[in-house]
């Protein structure tokens, strides 16, 4: 048999991983799959943020061109339906609430699938009727109060470990593996965690805190400056972000533990990735994403953001092989259809990883591109991450690009206002990665025609993947 088990876990930071040159916080499992993996050193989110990230996984397309925070469109052939007509089981377990509730469509295809109850404002528990705040509401995300108080809600009656959401994620995933592993399947398994509220069980959080802290607890972040939080609370929120990683990390574990038990990981390709990252106040910043300074959205997708880990491990697999080639989420489809012998539906512009793992080719492609959606701001005004080789170029669309206001649902389904374009567009920056990996020294003074060189690629891209010329006419000039 030739299964497949892809866990993504949102919001999971590269750089808070051993496999990735992390020394200070515990991820042992996530360790261990990734020294019998193909680890890629150069992943990059694609779609930006959740919801995109999700329809690159299941559609295998670059879906910026024409797609944003909204249901799976139901003309896209989906990984689950493709699968599903080659004969397989299709599971999906899920806690993330943006893919699961409402008309989501993100269950399209599956045999079968679970939905892992009360994630941030999933409106699932009513009482305590008003819970207490962890912090004061000036430390808490733009409309997070609310999210905040129903979160409080949904976990009042959690007792231990095995209550949280991770937990119940993937023994529930463990458990349909007890009762299915034995015909082919496909299991998709998408954990919230480490995303915000950061609240692990205090023992994770210990791990990392200090013990003389007595501060509030800003465990659900203001998208903006981190200068909102004094030193200590940054601090804290590190520590809390970690024991997150680390509570991940146990019960990916226990997943991995019960595939082994079942005879199934040596007949399973496992792939283990997120969406993005977070700041956590590196660029003087908290967040990801729409951070909201009169009325603007603008956030730069730097390394923390954009540079994703991937790991996948082949049936049998014992020994690590690190990759050098860029891969994105789009390429996932394409790697999964190419492994099953499924038929290709003919619609994918990812290109299938295998290749570049067995070696009979260097590279997918020459760059990396992660972007919010482009269609949606015919103005321009989404941010832009280019990056090819030591260099990044970060930028937004053409400065002069007239003002457009519209309505967005990103980052939590809550719909608002946001105006992006014209002189409150951040100017391009381009940055050396290998001489400044943490992205401090803008030098796309020193070097524009790099910028340029990045930025046409970023173009004939976009151009290769069909983008509307109206979309792409405010993108031309850098």
């Amino acid at each position: 048999m030739k299964n497949v088990v892809i866990v993504i876990s949102d919001t999971l930071r590269r750089d808070h991983l051993g496999c990735y040159g992390n020394e200070w916080i515990r991820t042992p499992n996530i360790d261990r799959l990734a020294r019998e993996s193909f680890v890629f050193d150069n992943a990059y989110a694609a779609s930006f943020p959740t919801v995109p990230n999700r329809c690159d996984v299941m559609t295998g397309q670059f879906t910026f061109i024409d797609f944003e925070w909204s249901p799976l469109p139901a003309d896209k052939p989906v990984v689950s339906e493709t699968l599903g007509g080659a004969g397989y089981t299709t599971y999906f377990c899920v806690d993330t609430p943006h893919i699961a509730r409402g008309q989501q469509n993100f269950f399209r295809g599956f045999s079968g699938y679970d939905w892992i109850r009360g994630q941030e404002n999933d409106n699932w528990k009513t009482a305590p009727a008003d819970p207490v705040l962890p912090c004061a509401e000036s430390k808490i995300r733009y409309s997070g109060v609310e999210t905040v108080r129903q979160y409080i809600r949904n976990t009042s009656w959690w007792q231990g470990e095995e209550d949280t959401f991770p937990a119940r994620t993937m023994t529930t995933a463990a458990r349909w593996l007890e009762e299915n592993h034995m015909q082919p399947f496909f299991m998709y398994v998408d954990t919230f965690d480490p995303h915000e509220p950061f609240d692990p069980p205090k023992w994770y959080a210990d791990l990392y805190a200090d013990p003389e802290y007595d501060g509030q607890v800003c465990y659900y972040p203001h998208y903006g400056p981190a200068s909102v939080y004094t030193e200590a609370e940054l601090r804290h929120m590190r520590a809390l972000y970690a024991g997150e990683v680390s509570l991940v990390d146990t019960w990916v574990g226990h997943l991995l533990r019960r595939m082994e038990e079942l005879g199934a990981l040596d007949e399973t390709m496992v792939i283990m990735t997120t969406d993005h990252g977070f700041y956590l106040g590196e660029h003087g910043l908290t967040g990801k994403a729409l951070i909201q300074e009169d009325g603007t959205a603008i956030c730069q997708l730097y390394e923390e953001i954009a540079h994703i880990p991937l790991m996948i491990r082949m049936p049998g697999q014992r020994e690590q092989k690190r990759i050098s080639a860029y891969a994105q989420p789009p390429d996932l489809m394409p790697t999964i259809v190419e492994f099953t012998g499924a038929a290709n539906p003919g619609t994918m512009n990812g290109m299938s990883l295998l290749p570049v793992m067995n070696g009979e080719r260097a590279t997918n492609r020459d760059i990396a591109v992660t972007t919010a959606s482009l269609a949606h701001d015919p103005n321009g005004g989404r941010p832009v991450t280019i990056t090819k080789g030591d260099w990044c170029l970060v930028h937004f669309g053409s400065p002069d690009a007239p003002p457009v206001s519209h309505v967005t649902n990103i980052v939590d389904d809550t719909a608002r206002e946001a105006v992006v374009a014209g002189e409150k567009i951040p100017a391009a920056e381009l940055y050396n990665l290998r001489d400044d990996p943490g992205q401090e020294r803008d030098v796309v003074a020193q070097y524009p025609e790099i910028a340029q060189e990045l930025h046409a690629d970023h173009i004939r891209m976009l151009e290769e993947l069909g983008m509307e010329e109206r979309y792409l006419q405010h993108r031309r000039e850098l």
